[in-house]
């Protein structure tokens, strides 16, 4: 177990292997994030091999596209992960955030109201829902001490009912132009708005969890919460915001997507939160808490999105994507558990 220090003066960062101290741990984090890079490569290269069209520039928009969806939910999840938790709802979540923001927008377009205003409530309003469910969540699970499993399965039920009830189970299509113009937008013809804001948040999110006190306190949680509670941290108080973050950066992937799609849709992320968990936990995050970095769930969340537009272009049933995916996750843990089990 990893020693926590009372919270008296600045806390460390985590070294760069999270889940322990020295050489052994470095190397462990290298062999983690090896293979799965390894794999994301075997994977573009196989299906680039069976179907030379899959490093067309049209597919690399597609994916790097659908990549970013899950790897926005992911981020956040990350850290409810790391932390000794699990977010179910945040592909609802992100269903209703874009459904909110898209029926404010309606509302003020029909009333007349000039395009940036429009665009701006309705922005802050998919965020401000995204929010608040991290805030619900966070609160239920820390103060009120309900497993996590419950509560975010009990909010994801609720954010897609609301979702749907919002235009009686129809996308809204009635919004502002330069939202699908914005959405689309692709600077120098090959890289996504979406993705330049999905880098920006990779880097803001990695740097927090590797070089901050916040990210040394979600460690400290998930590798045993006993032991942060005895050296002092605010642990309830850091839980909270974790799972503010998961909720804000949902509400953040609702507003791309109703972006890339051009109109709010309650359908929008509904297995986004199954390949949110499986990019964080394919990317070497353990299920049980107390390690994982960004730079495997990017990888992890390639991984996923790879394999969903690779299989599509070797013209396999999109069924498979999940039982692909599945198995992949499957043997992430395999590899988790057997690294562990070597260092016992």
């Amino acid at each position: 177990m990893r020693e926590v220090r009372p919270v008296s003066g600045p806390v460390a960062a985590p070294p760069l292997a999270p889940d322990g101290n020295g050489a052994a741990d470095r190397r462990a984090w290298l062999l983690r994030e090896g293979w799965t890079g390894l794999v994301l490569v075997a994977l573009i290269v196989g299906f680039s091999i069976w179907s030379p069209d899959f490093l067309s520039k049209l597919n690399w928009l597609n994916t790097s596209s659908t990549a970013t969806e899950v790897l926005l939910l992911a981020l956040g999840e990350t850290f409810v992960i790391i932390a000794g938790g699990i977010d179910l709802s945040v592909g609802a979540v992100l269903g209703l955030s874009g459904m909110a923001g898209g029926r404010v927008m309606a509302g003020l377009m029909s009333g007349g109201t000039g395009t940036a205003l429009t665009v701006a409530a309705g922005f802050a309003t998919a965020l401000a829902v995204g929010l608040a469910f991290g805030l619900l969540n966070g609160v239920l699970i820390a103060r009120c001490h309900i497993p996590a499993f419950v509560v975010t399965l009990g909010t994801l039920g609720i954010a897609t009912g609301l979702g749907n009830l919002i235009y009686n189970g129809q996308e809204i299509s009635a919004i502002p132009a330069w939202v699908g113009a914005f959405g689309n937008k692709n600077l120098l013809g090959w890289i996504p708005v979406p993705v330049l804001i999905a880098a920006v948040l990779c880097v803001v999110t990695g740097l927090a969890l590797a070089k901050t006190r916040y990210g040394a306190y979600t460690y400290a949680i998930g590798d045993s919460r006993e032991a942060a509670i005895r050296a002092g941290l605010p642990w309830q108080r850091h839980l909270v915001k974790i799972y503010a973050v998961s909720g804000l950066l949902a509400g953040i992937d609702g507003v791309l997507v109703m972006s890339r799609l051009g109109a709010a849709s309650p359908t929008s992320g509904l297995t986004d939160n199954l390949n949110a968990i499986a990019a964080v936990v394919i990317g070497g995050a353990s299920l049980f808490g107390g390690s994982g970095t960004i730079v495997g769930t990017i990888i992890g969340a390639l991984i996923v999105a790879v394999i969903q537009y690779g299989l599509v272009f070797v013209n396999v049933e999109p069924f498979w994507q999940f039982v692909a995916v599945g198995v992949v996750i499957i043997i992430s843990v395999l590899v988790d558990q057997m690294q562990k089990g070597g260092r016992k």
